[in-house]
């Protein structure tokens, strides 16, 4: 569990499901993810158990609680890789660079990695921006990375390297 000044960041719980649904089946959350928005809870509750189940010493999901309410998630399910969803009422209000920097503080301090890595749309440009403000640098840019709903789309690979002076705490 992280707690940042506004947000708790905790491990995903299948009660999470009616909130991760109402993100993931929105087109405006889901316009730059790598699925087109799930079309049922079963969708979404299968996305879910797979996110649940597995293992934190290898990569940790995080939902994103504010308020006491469930309105994302961060996290990486494959490290050195991190990213982000939320719901699309909480856009513009900082809450994913709060997260953000929370997850990366805590990857350089729990996992054995030299760097950090963003996916991202190169057509998404709030989280080009985010990237940038934490630290990451484009790495390369790649064609036709994913295939969403029939069309395939690009990705912006971005990277941020363990600051100098912060040891791996493993």
């Amino acid at each position: 569990m992280i707690r940042t000044e506004r947000l708790l960041l905790r491990l995903p719980v299948m009660a999470d499901l009616p909130e991760f649904h109402d993100i993931m089946r929105r087109p405006e959350a889901m316009t730059y993810w790598s699925t087109p928005p799930h079309p049922d809870l079963a969708t979404t509750e299968r996305w879910l158990a797979s996110h649940v189940t597995r293992d934190p010493a290898v990569a940790v999901e995080f939902a994103v609680e504010y308020q006491g309410r469930m309105i994302g998630k961060v996290g990486g399910s494959e490290m050195p890789e991190i990213g982000y969803i939320f719901h699309p009422d909480f856009w513009g209000r900082g809450f994913a660079h709060e997260a953000m920097a929370a997850v990366v503080d805590y990857a350089f301090d729990h996992w054995p990695v030299d760097h950090l890595l963003a996916d991202i749309d190169p057509r998404n440009d709030a989280s080009r921006r985010l990237l940038l403000k934490l630290g990451f640098q484009l790495y390369r840019h790649a064609n036709n990375t994913f295939c969403v709903g029939g069309v395939w789309v690009d990705s912006d690979y971005y990277v941020l390297p363990r600051p100098e002076g912060k040891k791996e705490s493993i």
